[in-house]
């Protein structure tokens, strides 16, 4: 029994329900596998990549993506990439959809998943309750006696085909609209440019985590302790609090001692939905990204900046690369990188940088050019470095008010510099690069999206003539400096504790 739908299973795996399907050629994907550090700074892979990805084009300008983070394997994750795509893009969505219409399909197709992957292990389900009413109670699998050795490694192949889940986000463009759809802890950036100069970087939704006070509150309106919950950060081994497939949480969660007091299912699959929003003018890239990529950029610089730092790569990776492809591995290879790095530095943040999980990045690009070959490298950063802000107050003729605009002042990351001199580099590789590409570090936040937006150097405006107000040399031939460097000084002494071999800043 058990041998035949292992062999059904892998039949349907071969035969997707998403193989005619158009691939969509305006968006590229990185990915990158799990890795633990060794003392010596190697890196091993823990499990087989459980991420997974979608990306079609369907009919009447409709274009689906997604990113699925799996765990306890990759099963659920490439069950629900092939079947939410056969639920969205197979007639179900038309061009005369209003925006109602549009989330009702969505929140229909993740509830039609999860059920249709309930039902595919409902033989194994059945069969491995048959194996356990064969063993005496009360008795651990790995304290019985010899004799029921087969039947608990029977048990024990069944377990790993009922368990796992995944988390989703997926965005949905229909007639210039963008949707996105969230179950669990991924994340959406969407990033748009004006002709002004000005960028603008929204984060959609938050992630549905044990520290969302929004999740914690539907927790707690179903009868458990939220307090308890954030405490323990971990609901059957996962901080997400929405996710599909997972058997053993959404059904035995009466087992389970922190969500014993639930009056119905805690841990839901049903997505929170944003849009439709206007894609119509709008110049910019669409970011999807499973929680492994900015996790690792959080541990190695912190959480405050990892949406402008990734955005920044972004844009400084399609000045460079001539196809998406490139550009959004380009991206994981840096973010992976940086990670790597800074477990090797040993210092404060180190601690942070043990392991990362698998990592994947969709981009999807709106009007959006790629430089390739014809791109100036002297306009972006190229070597991977770390990308500090820098504050550029200025006041002008009307106002003596100072508004802080924040660039970004990219530093290389390899080598060291003694006495003035680069070890291993160029003097043009080592010349920091200003990028008008990054927004700034002015946050919004409030319980459905995180917002920030910044001003670029495009015009010149941040240099402006002082006017009247033009600062006089002093007695040693000496401006006051009007572009404020102490921040970027502070940050790169944080990582670089040779304060002998580097000295920055001004003397």
């Amino acid at each position: 029994m058990a041998g035949q739908r292992r062999s059904l299973m892998q039949s349907e795996q071969q035969q997707s329900w998403t193989d005619d399907l158009p691939v969509c050629r305006l968006c590229g994907v990185g990915t990158a596998t799990n890795c633990t550090y060794g003392p010596d700074g190697k890196g091993v892979e823990e499990h087989a990549n459980e991420d997974g990805y979608l990306r079609f084009r369907g009919d009447n300008g409709c274009f689906l993506y997604g990113v699925f983070n799996g765990h306890e394997g990759n099963r659920v994750a490439n069950f629900v990439s092939q079947r939410l795509a056969a639920e969205l893009l197979l007639g179900q969505l038309s061009s005369s959809h209003t925006d109602a219409d549009v989330r009702k399909v969505l929140l229909q197709a993740f509830d039609v998943v999860e059920r249709s992957f309930f039902e595919s292990i409902d033989d194994a389900l059945a069969e491995r309750a048959n194996l356990l009413s064969q063993l005496p109670e009360g008795v651990p699998l790995h304290q019985l006696p010899p004799q029921y050795q087969k039947t608990a490694e029977g048990i024990s192949i069944l377990e790993r085909e009922i368990s796992g889940g995944a988390t989703a986000m997926v965005a949905l463009i229909l007639n210039n609209k963008l949707y996105i759809a969230n179950v669990g802890t991924n994340r959406a950036l969407l990033c748009k440019s004006s002709s002004d100069g000005q960028n603008q970087v929204i984060q959609i939704g938050m992630g549905h985590t044990t520290e969302n006070e929004d999740e914690l509150f539907r927790l707690a309106q179903l009868g458990l302790d939220s307090v308890q919950i954030k405490q323990a950060g971990l609901i059957g081994g996962q901080n997400s609090t929405r996710r599909i497939g997972d058997y053993r949480v959404k059904y035995s969660y009466s087992d389970i001692d922190l969500l014993r007091p639930a009056k119905s299912k805690p841990i839901i699959a049903e997505p929170e939905i944003h849009g439709g929003q206007s894609l119509q003018g709008v110049t910019g890239f669409l970011l999807l990204m499973s929680d492994g990529l900015y996790r690792a950029l959080e541990a190695a610089h912190g959480p405050e900046q990892a949406n402008q730092e990734i955005v920044s790569i972004v844009a400084a990776e399609c000045a460079q690369q001539n196809s998406l492809d490139a550009v959004a591995q380009a991206v994981v290879d840096r973010v992976r990188k940086v990670h790597h790095e800074t477990y090797l530095s040993g210092r404060e943040r180190a601690k942070f940088c043990t392991r990362h999980e698998d990592m994947t990045l969709l981009v999807r690009t709106f009007n959006y050019q790629l430089g390739g070959e014809a791109s100036d490298p002297a306009l972006t950063p190229t070597q991977g470095g770390r990308i500090y802000p820098v504050s550029v107050p200025y006041s002008n003729n009307q106002s003596t008010s100072k508004t802080s605009v924040t660039l970004s002042l990219v530093m290389p990351s390899q080598g060291t510099m003694m006495n003035g001199s680069h070890t291993n580099s160029t003097l043009d590789e080592i010349t920091p690069t200003l990028t008008n590409q990054s927004p700034t570090a002015t946050l919004q936040s409030n319980n459905t999206q995180t917002q920030s937006s910044s001003s670029s150097s495009g015009d010149g405006s941040l240099f402006r003539h002082r006017g009247s107000q033009a600062l006089q040399p002093d007695e040693n031939g000496r401006v006051e400096p009007y572009v404020d460097f102490s921040e970027f000084y502070r940050l790169w002494s944080n990582e670089h504790q040779d304060a002998s071999a580097i000295v920055l800043g001004p003397q």
